[in-house]
């Protein structure tokens, strides 16, 4: 076992300064080294210790000065004010914010890295200023597009012509920026980092200062060190290797060549300037990466199946046992919950450095859907939030939660909302720890827009706030120096492992190459010595073979797949170690198990909290939906009516549930207009004729006016008849407005062009007579007794008929009371049925859709058997009327049973009734399990198919 680089510090502290460590400040790039350092003090001297203060380099800086670093948001308010001053631009903070962002990172680099600030400008606008190019011959202009593809002289567009007026006020902007928070006592970081340093308040708290394991240092850190040196304060003490850093080695060793992305020269410079408190020519110290190691390169074809790895690799060569010697390295950091998950049972401690990101708590979700419904308003949002876990603390029952106008009252009402929940709901620390995080975000926006510091549109505001959150990580605790440690790649420096597995080493990922967003152009940030792109792949690459050095079982992992946005490509830095490592390196594949476990449905026994729940459906009432539902599949029915688990709705737009509602009561709209025009006094049922048709067909504004109706009262009773939220403008935006919403302006027109359709098949039936539009029903049936059922079960049946009208027959002239039922869905009956049984096997086969069957046919013999909807002596016949399809010539919807026309239900009414009660029986039988269905091709488009393993 190699001592790790942070032991041979602690021994070399102990032995040069002894234990007492009170006057001594010991500088780390980050902050969790420090536990490790100390720990191994405290092991080394044997005795008790006055441990160092420890520190980090940014702490150091902010205790010398007087200024505070201000948040982002703040630090953007800010220098939008500094640009509009100075640029004379009236831009808005919603446009700018995203450019503030860009120039305030511009600004940090520069004062991190003490450049001229005002040569830096002057040179990137006189850079810019070669765009103007009408003094250039055309020849001078076709040799420059030779070598720009993008050069052009068209004339400046106006986006470009407002680019060029803020560079030439970059200076004064920066000027000025820095003036206004001065004057706050504000700063953004590097601001803060020079004002130390030219103002000279360099530490003097402590008699000295170690400095442990940086790399890359700013100016701004030079400038210190040199000036704790030069008192004689300074002690470093660097981390590094003889393979990537050959002019450290002993003299006569055979140098190697150094690394091309390990960022050695900075370090050789370093070595020079401050001086190592250790041998730098010391083999066990520096030249480890020469020593055998066990490495191998492992691809595979998914994220995740690196992540399941994890329990196989850590069962191996002794890594558990081996406790905080063991890391998981994560590159990735989306799969950290993945990784959790995978833990084997065995692993006792484990230490999460990376923290478990706050967009993916159930708080984030919550508080970004009622965002979306505040800003866009619709019904869709609207289910989002009632279907959320968290929907239930929204408000008392009895009170309307109203989303305000105003950005402040907004977020004050969201903060209120998180209190709530935590108060009433949080039962675990990490739950609490997300709402209090929540809380903090929503709480500091309040007191920026308050202040009258944020002032942008609400979009912006919720853009603002998914920022904060992504960068918001709620810590895991534990005891961080035991364990298996998991952690990013930046967690890891001045960290030493044993076993050591790193997750996504694919490229971008390692290192991350994303292109630095600047105004400044990269040749002038090299030449002003700002930090570029290749100090962030060099930086990558010391942190990458730092970790490597010293660790003896080395497992790297890459996806080798090109989906998804993966390039299937390794990191640079292991393609260099095949080319360039002097050890074996082993290659392997990871495969998918071929193995399919197949899970079966388990059936549901009738539990006495069950049999409660039957108990008060058989009272409140049973429709023939769940019937047709248990028919389908008894699980089906006991998800959906036993647990309450409604299937989700369509996401935008009106669903299929809402168009239907539409069309039934428009169309409902429309005959009663009818009715109130013609038969105003009438008190039940009217006439309609062929002129009553006519005239609406003449007047499509009634249709209209009808379809307007149906569609505010359904958005009425989807997203404004809440206890819980109301929003006073989602009506008139989707119904006044309707071009503002395309896919409810198509259903509109969908609907209308049905109602025609409609009208124009009841044309031809004239005259006939409406006896009931959109009339509910009920009636009460007995269940005999059985050995299960004592005493008998009365269940109380339910029911909506569309239309009850009275029609006669083209061929016998006679006269029979039809019970319509309209389906707008595109799928129509397919032939006939043979007989009842159809109706009633269970599974049904939803290609014949016997349940359309079962819906009307019960709605038939419940009108038949009510002397208030139904006229004495008269047949009644069952159909189904389906829309799509009524232009077809001879179209009679009136329902068949082996092709013969069912115009009396009396016909079936004996054998149908018998069948229901067996079927309800078998609901209600406390014995009878509720069982999954044999046909799996039902189970295919199922909602709750992943509840029942499938």
């Amino acid at each position: 076992m190699n001592k790790s680089f942070l032991e041979i510090v602690a021994r070399d502290i102990v032995f040069k300064h002894g234990t007492d460590l009170s006057r001594t400040a010991v500088v780390f790039p980050n902050k969790r080294a420090s536990l490790f350092l100390n720990e191994h003090l405290a092991r080394i001297a044997g005795r008790p210790i006055w441990s160092p203060a420890y520190t980090t380099i940014s702490e150091l800086f902010r205790k010398q000065s007087e200024l505070s670093v201000a948040d982002e948001i703040k630090l953007v308010c800010d220098l939008h004010k500094s640009f509009v001053a100075k640029a004379g631009e009236t831009e808005s903070l919603d446009h700018f914010y995203g450019w503030g962002q860009l120039l305030l990172s511009d600004f940090d680099d520069i004062d991190k890295c003490l450049a001229d600030a005002e040569k830096v400008f002057a040179k990137l606008r006189d850079y810019h200023e070669l765009d103007d190019i009408s003094y250039l011959s055309e020849e001078q202009k076709n040799v420059l597009k030779r070598f720009f593809s993008s050069f052009s002289d068209d004339q400046p567009s106006k986006i470009k012509e407002k680019f060029l007026r803020m560079w030439s006020h970059l200076g004064d902007i920066y000027e000025d920026f820095r003036e206004r928070l001065q004057s706050q006592g504000l700063a953004y970081e590097g601001m803060l980092y020079r004002s130390v340093v030219e103002n000279g308040c360099f530490p003097d708290g402590y008699e000295r200062y170690i400095f442990v394991g940086f790399n890359q240092l700013h100016e701004v850190e030079k400038k210190l060190f040199q000036k704790l040196k030069d008192e004689g304060k300074a002690f470093f003490y660097w981390d590094f290797d003889h393979y990537y850093i050959p002019e450290a080695a002993p003299s006569g060793r055979q140098k190697q060549k150094a690394l091309p992305h390990s960022a050695s020269h900075p370090i050789v410079n370093y070595l020079q300037q401050f001086p190592n408190e250790l041998p730098n020519d010391d083999e066990d110290i520096y030249g480890n990466l020469s020593k055998k190691k066990d490495i191998t390169f492992i691809s595979s074809s998914t994220e995740n199946m690196q992540a399941r790895y994890v329990t196989q690799w850590l069962r191996q060569n002794g890594r558990i046992s081996a406790g905080s010697r063991t890391a998981i390295i994560v590159c990735n950091e989306s799969l950290l919950t993945t990784i959790i998950h995978c833990l084997p049972p065995e692993v006792n401690s484990v230490n999460v450095t990376s923290g478990y990101p706050l967009q993916k708590a159930l708080i984030t979700s919550f508080i970004n859907q009622l965002f979306l419904w505040r800003i866009f308003g619709g019904s869709h949002h609207y289910r989002h939030i009632m279907r959320h876990p968290y929907a239930q603390w929204l408000e008392p029952p009895t009170t309307n939660l109203q989303l305000p106008t105003s950005n402040l009252s907004l977020l004050k009402q969201l903060a209120d909302i998180v209190t709530r929940i935590a108060q009433q709901h949080a039962d675990t620390p990490f739950e609490q720890e997300a709402l209090f995080r929540m809380y903090t975000l929503l709480n500091r926006l309040a007191t920026l827009v308050e202040d009258g510091d944020l002032d942008v549109n609400t979009i912006t505001l919720q853009r603002l706030l998914q920022q904060l959150i992504h960068a918001t990580t709620i810590p895991f605790h534990g005891e961080p120096v035991q364990g298996i440690q998991i952690m990013g790649m930046l967690e890891t420096r001045n960290l030493d492992f044993d076993h050591l597995i790193i997750l996504s080493c694919n490229e971008g990922n390692l290192p991350r190459t994303s292109s630095r967003s600047s105004f400044i152009p990269h040749f002038l940030r090299k030449a002003f010595g700002l930090t570029t792109i290749d100090n962030d792949v060099s930086l990558y690459g010391y942190y990458f073979q730092r970790l490597l050095q010293r660790a003896t079982d080395i497992t790297l992992l890459y996806n080798n797949s090109t989906e998804d946005g993966h390039t299937g490509e390794m990191s640079q830095f292991m393609l260099q170690m095949l080319v360039e490592w002097p050890h074996t390196i082993h290659r392997a594949t990871l495969h998918a198990s071929l193995n399919q476990t197949t899970h079966q449905p388990t059936e549901i026994a009738k539990t006495p909290n069950l049999l409660q729940k039957l108990n008060v459906m058989a009272e409140k009432g049973i429709y023939p939906t769940h019937i047709n539902r248990y028919l389908r599949c008894q699980l089906l029915f006991y998800y959906n009516h036993m647990l309450g688990i409604k299937e989700p709705s369509e996401e935008e737009g009106i669903d299929n549930r809402g168009f239907g509602n539409i069309f039934h009561r428009a169309a409902q709209l429309i005959y009663y207009s009818i009715k109130e025009h013609r038969y105003p006094d009438a008190n039940q049922g009217f006439p309609v004729c062929v002129d009553d048709i006519d005239e609406i067909e003449k007047h499509p504004e009634i249709i209209h006016r009808a379809v307007d109706k149906a569609i505010k009262e359904e958005i009425d009773r989807t997203t404004m008849q809440s206890s819980f939220i109301h929003h006073p403008s989602s009506v008139a935006y989707l119904v006044e407005q309707k071009a503002a919403n395309g896919l409810l302006l198509l259903n509109r027109e969908v609907i209308i062009r049905y109602l025609k359709r409609l009208l124009k098949l009841d044309k031809k039936l004239t005259p006939f007579y409406i006896l009931k539009l959109e009339e509910p029903f009920e009636t009460t049936i007995t269940l005999p007794p059985t050995s299960n059922l004592q005493p008998p079960t009365f269940i109380t049946l339910r029911g909506v008929v569309d239309r009850l009208d009275v029609v006669t027959d083209p061929a016998s002239k006679e006269e029979y009371i039809r019970v319509v039922d309209y389906k707008t869905g595109a799928k129509a009956l397919k032939g006939s049925i043979n007989d009842l049984e159809e109706v009633f096997q269970q599974p049904i086969d939803p290609d014949k859709h016997p349940d359309y069957y079962l819906q009307t046919f019960l709605y038939a013999l419940l009108v038949k058997q009510s002397p208030r909807l139904a006229q004495e002596g008269m047949p009644i016949a069952p159909a189904l009327l389906f829309i799509q399809h009524a232009s077809a010539e001879g179209y009679d919807p009136v329902l068949t049973i082996n092709k013969q026309k069912i115009t009396d239900i009396g016909v079936v009414e004996q054998e149908f009734s018998k069948r229901l009660q067996q079927v309800l029986t078998e609901i209600f039988d406390p014995a009878h399990s509720f069982q999954p269905t044999i046909n799996r091709k039902l189970c295919a488009e199922c909602a709750y198919k992943q509840l029942c393993g499938l």
